[in-house]
């Protein structure tokens, strides 16, 4: 019988089974598309971690701020709107407005102005302030300057890495188009040959207790595939945003047609009424019957002359998909239209739903518990794939340089 080292011998002058074309690509892909892009998706995972809760962590630490004692009688919006106007100043028109069904919390009345031609986040956000009043009684609780809020830039920084949105998105979008293959390409090479005992524990199980290059390609491998699904989905509701082809494309998948809604164009009509209520007071008066089981109502009060009230509704404090928008004359507060959720069309409600999927409202706290350690381990996996290809190339470089030994003449 042959010894051990001597089979070791013949099966190392074997040579090993050559890859297939496609395999080899794949590989390739994978790992410079990797490398090109690690950067950018490794900030844009962070950055969409950390944004998952920000709702949360702003009203702790707004607390004081966003809550009131209830009482009995809610003063007109109309007077409430004034105050707000008044503390923000007459350069800053307010554009819209969140009131609550909670009898406990300020109402919030915001102000936003941009410039499109600035290069970076702090130039293009010229202003966006928020004023939060006590319905009850009128009196400013807090004011909060948005543009220098934590999340606000973290959200940016995700949005377009805090350059003018033409600039950044671009860049944000590309990468997130390579991230969906990278996460195609990894599958591709994590999938095992066979499927034994051996296999299945290597492809689904980390090694904690191996060392630290084992638990690292661990890292890479089972988590990126355990996290494949969530992060597609997140990755492709990013996308939504980033190009209006690929939102044209899951519109036409989702209602099957290609045909866009036409929405109805809704026009205020200035009248010379006598005085009564102020028309702001009524629209919002007549909306909450019609608003029903809704725990915000927003109101995006008329811009400009012939331009309309829209007053809506949304339930819970984190979704945004669901809303009823009413349409009101501005001058008459007369219902002009509305436009219910309902009978929208499947793409429309996909479209709706694109940002409570992205961060993971749509399942509630189970689901943006989710979305954050999914969003975790995406930013994790440029990290382990760089130093598996670090620890490669460190190998290479050793075995390169090792001394080959002379032999010896007579």
């Amino acid at each position: 019988m042959k010894t051990m080292t001597q089979r070791k011998k013949k099966e190392a002058g074997k040579p090993g089974k050559k890859k297939s074309m496609v395999r080899t690509v794949v590989d390739k892909l994978h790992l410079w598309l990797g490398l090109a892009s690690g950067l950018i998706v490794l900030i844009i995972s962070i950055t969409g971690c950390l944004f998952v809760f920000q709702r949360e962590i702003n009203e702790l630490v707004y607390h004081r701020q966003m809550h009131v004692v209830p009482q009995e009688q809610t003063l007109p919006l109309s007077v409430l709107r004034d105050h707000a106007q008044q503390a923000l100043g007459a350069d800053k028109p307010i554009l819209s407005m969140t009131t609550w069904r909670l009898p406990d919390r300020a109402w919030e009345f915001m102000a936003y102005k941009a410039n499109d031609t600035a290069l970076t986040y702090f130039g293009v956000m010229e202003y966006y302030e928020s004023v939060l009043v006590n319905p009850y009684t009128g009196q400013v609780t807090g004011r909060i300057d948005y543009k220098y809020n934590f999340f606000s830039i973290v959200k940016y920084i995700h949005w377009s890495l805090l350059l003018n949105t033409k600039y950044g998105q671009p860049v944000v979008g590309w990468s997130t188009v390579i991230f969906v293959v990278l996460l195609i390409t990894g599958l591709i090479m994590w999938w095992p040959k066979r499927w034994t005992k051996a296999t299945r524990d290597q492809s689904f199980k980390i090694k904690w207790k191996a060392g630290f290059k084992r638990i690292n390609y661990d890292l890479h491998n089972v988590l990126g595939f355990y996290s494949l699904l969530v992060a597609l989905v997140i990755a492709l509701t990013g996308m939504v945003w980033a190009f209006k082809w690929f939102e044209t494309a899951v519109y036409v998948a989702a209602s099957g047609t290609t045909t866009a809604p036409v929405s109805p164009v809704y026009t205020s009509i200035k009248t010379t009424a006598g005085a009564g209520n102020p028309p702001l007071d009524m629209a919002f008066d007549a909306a909450q019957p019609m608003l029903k089981n809704v725990d915000r109502v927003f109101v995006y009060p008329a811009s400009y002359p012939e331009g309309v009230h829209t007053i809506g509704g949304y339930k819970g404090k984190d979704i945004y998909f669901g809303a009823d928008e009413l349409k009101f004359d501005q001058y008459t507060g007369k219902l002009l239209g509305r436009e219910e959720y309902r009978k929208k069309n499947s793409g429309e409600k996909l479209i709706a739903m694109n940002y409570d999927i992205h961060v993971g409202a749509i399942g509630g706290l189970p689901g943006k518990i989710l979305a954050f350690i999914i969003s975790f381990i995406c930013a994790s996996l440029p990290v382990t794939g760089f130093y598996i290809w670090w620890g490669k190339q460190r190998k290479a470089r050793k075995k390169a340089a090792k001394p080959v030994a002379r032999l010896n003449t007579i």
